[in-house]
């Protein structure tokens, strides 16, 4: 899976992402950072990468309706210190097949994965 980890997320998350055989970039990898959420998405969609974010803004499907990306995985873990939230997408990461989720908007919270998914006519 091609994945896109933004600049909210460590970039030390890239080399154990890369370990679970998924293709990594991050934003700073491609000049992305402190640029608006619309380019960064629009970069990520043109990639073909699922982003992996905090950032809430891409969990609002109003502006990033599923099917209309790659996919949106927004991890909301209870603590934000950059060791326990990369664990926490690690174990996301571990557990779970990223492929199903494709052009899906996932939030991922400790207790409870939301997944919308797109509408097919």
């Amino acid at each position: 899976m091609k994945l896109k980890l933004d600049e909210n997320l460590s970039r030390h998350l890239k080399q154990s992402l890369s370990a679970y055989e998924h293709d990594v970039a991050t934003a700073a990898d491609e000049g992305l950072l402190s640029k608006p959420d619309t380019l960064v998405a629009a970069v990520t969609r043109d990639e073909g990468r699922m982003l992996f974010t905090l950032d809430i803004e891409f969990g609002d499907l109003r502006k990033y309706p599923p099917g209309s990306h790659a996919g949106v995985v927004l991890f909301r873990p209870r603590t934000y210190g950059p060791l326990a939230v990369n664990q926490f997408v690690e174990d996301f990461v571990r557990r779970t097949a990223l492929e199903p989720l494709a052009g899906c908007v996932v939030i991922v919270e400790p207790a409870r994965i939301r997944v919308r998914s797109p509408h097919i006519p």
